[in-house]
């Protein structure tokens, strides 16, 4: 079976086969190759569903913030861009279930996570200059980096909301604050990448 989002941590069952008997993650399936796949919990979709858009989307914003951290991080950077690959799994975890009771088994974003990333902000934030104008996604290669991660995190939100719309019932209001918060910061750790960077903001 090939699975739309994969959550390593609670779902990898659901991706394996049994070769001789041994489990094994299965890299390609064929179950795929019309153009559909299986939504945890099992309900077929075609590839280009909403709910997979928006998968896709985060496993992009997950990519670019795992490229960023092979870049020269403030420790502080590096440790909180970490946290949140993780938690991208779960909030991608969360909308491939349509399961309301399928779903409640795997681990939810909730308002610790959301607070998480604001202490994130508040503290970065707190040791920068204010910001007075408007500035440019530039600077190091880092901060660019970071830029860009911002920019498909507010991608994968449009897609979020466009999902909630859709069917509100099964996009938590957390996912949706979590990950609307999740830009604000990216925007500040572009900055503090280039103040540690000895950049500074680049202005408009």
């Amino acid at each position: 079976m090939e699975i739309a989002y994969i959550d390593f941590f609670s779902t990898i069952h659901e991706a394996t086969t049994n070769r001789g008997g041994r489990d094994l993650m299965a890299i390609y399936t064929k179950t795929g190759d019309r153009g559909e796949t299986d939504l945890l919990g099992g309900d077929r979709v075609t590839k280009d569903h909403a709910r997979l858009e928006v998968c896709g989307n985060l496993d992009e914003l997950n990519a670019w913030i795992g490229l960023v951290r092979c870049q020269a991080l403030p420790d502080e950077v590096a440790a909180v861009l970490e946290r949140v690959q993780h938690r991208l799994f779960a909030v991608g975890t969360e909308l491939a279930t349509v399961d309301s009771a399928l779903n409640l088994s795997y681990q939810r974003i909730g308002p610790a996570d959301v607070a998480e990333l604001e202490q994130a902000i508040d503290r970065c934030d707190g040791k920068l200059p204010k910001l007075t104008q408007f500035i440019l996604p530039a600077g190091s290669q880092a901060a660019a980096m970071v830029h860009v991660a911002r920019a498909v995190c507010r991608r994968a939100e449009r897609r979020i909301v466009s999902l909630a719309k859709a069917q509100p019932d099964t996009v938590s209001a957390d996912v949706v604050v979590y990950i609307n918060r999740l830009s604000d910061l990216l925007f500040v750790l572009a900055r503090t990448v280039n103040a540690e960077a000895g950049f500074g903001d680049v202005p408009k």
